[in-house]
């Protein structure tokens, strides 16, 4: 999930000069490849902050019965999360790959996405090598999992301010690194600054064919996340913002507000007018660079806090879902078991229920 709210960098490099060095976009993945990231839920907690680091209790963390119940629900793959300093485990590594077999005989495809807690990948060198030791490791570990349903996602969130260049030089060589082990999987690729739709915008594709292109989508973030980036504001107030933010219940929102930063805050999200209309125009921009490259997107994250109002969450999820669907993008909700998403308690238990009515806005069913 994104930790801060990003602006669209100034490119410097020339893209003329980026263009000569990675070439136009030629083809897109096959349709039974795109098929399988129709319909995702990232689960966070499992690989990347285990409360236990025992092989033996990661592999029982997610019950086969509950794998089951997200296929049953209608959800087409897993993104999962892994904090990559896991993989210096022999045992863990282990771990990792049984559950990504147990994942696919469930019939979930399933993204393995490196998710590292502590990398300055912008500053920090030895941190950028690291980041492509991790896949020599994890690829040879994957290698042996289908490939119609395996999909190595390069990095979480990278941020590289101000310097998409950097991270598309940085990300050009990971994926060199990744074709060693995995010639014929799809991989997920995304753009800096956290993986917004800006950091799209300012890549330039890759000529490898086999690729997908991930963006995150949360805003407004002071709506989903209840505006997470300033700590000390009255959350309880921001739970009650309307969306679609009209102007009299905006108002009367902001008016209840504890504090004055807190409502001004919330006026500030009023002037915004954040409806189905301007949501489709965000995720518009990511659907038109799509079109100008011959690129395939998914949507990799998106969440609002089960603490918003359930009338404002709802149907801002319906809204996401149903506007990247028309677009032909898949997507995938943060999370599985995490309070943007479902929710679910770490570890799950032995069959976790689901919301039906978060279900419903994702135009999925309860299980059976």
């Amino acid at each position: 999930m994104s930790r801060r709210r990003g602006v669209i960098p100034v490119v410097a490099m020339s893209v003329w000069l980026l263009l000569a060095f990675f070439g136009p976009a030629v083809a897109q993945p096959a349709a039974d490849r795109i098929a399988a990231l129709r319909h995702g839920v990232n689960i966070t907690g499992w690989f990347r902050f285990p409360a236990s680091r025992d092989p033996a209790v990661l592999r029982a963390w997610l019950s086969d019965t509950a794998m089951r119940d997200l296929h049953s629900a209608g959800f087409s793959f897993v993104r999962l999360a892994v904090d990559p300093i896991l993989l210096d485990e022999a045992g863990i590594r282990s771990a990792l790959a049984d559950s990504v077999r147990r994942l696919q005989r469930a019939g979930l495809a399933v993204v393995v996405s490196l998710h590292p807690v502590n990398w300055h990948l912008e500053t920090v060198p030895e941190d950028r090598a690291r980041l492509r030791a991790a896949w020599q490791v994890l690829g040879l570990d994957l290698r042996p999992l289908d490939p119609e349903l395996t999909f190595p996602e390069i990095l979480n969130e990278p941020v590289f301010p101000n310097d998409p260049a950097g991270w598309q030089v940085l990300q050009h060589q990971v994926l060199a690194v990744i074709r060693v082990s995995l010639p014929g999987n799809t991989v997920v690729l995304t753009g800096q600054d956290w993986g917004s739709i800006g950091g799209l915008l300012a890549m330039v594709p890759e000529t490898d064919p086999n690729v997908v292109y991930s963006f995150h989508f949360y805003d407004p973030a002071e709506l989903t996340a209840l505006a997470a980036y300033r700590p000390g504001l009255d959350q309880s107030a921001l739970a009650r913002l309307p969306y679609p933010a009209d102007g009299p219940a905006c108002e009367a929102a902001a008016a209840q507000a504890a504090d004055a930063p807190t409502s001004g805050l919330m006026r500030y999200y009023c002037t915004l007018h954040w409806d189905r209309a301007r949501i489709e125009a965000a995720i518009g921009k990511a659907a038109g660079w799509a079109r100008d490259h011959h690129a395939t997107l998914l949507a990799g994250e998106f969440g609002a806090s089960a603490r918003l109002n359930r009338s404002a969450r709802l149907a801002w999820l319906r809204d996401v879902r149903t506007i990247s669907e028309a677009a032909g993008i898949g997507w995938a909700l943060w999370g599985y078991d995490d309070v943007m998403g479902f929710a679910v308690s770490r570890p799950p238990g032995a069959r976790p229920m689901l919301d039906r009515d978060v279900l419903a806005a994702l135009g999925l069913a309860v299980p059976r």
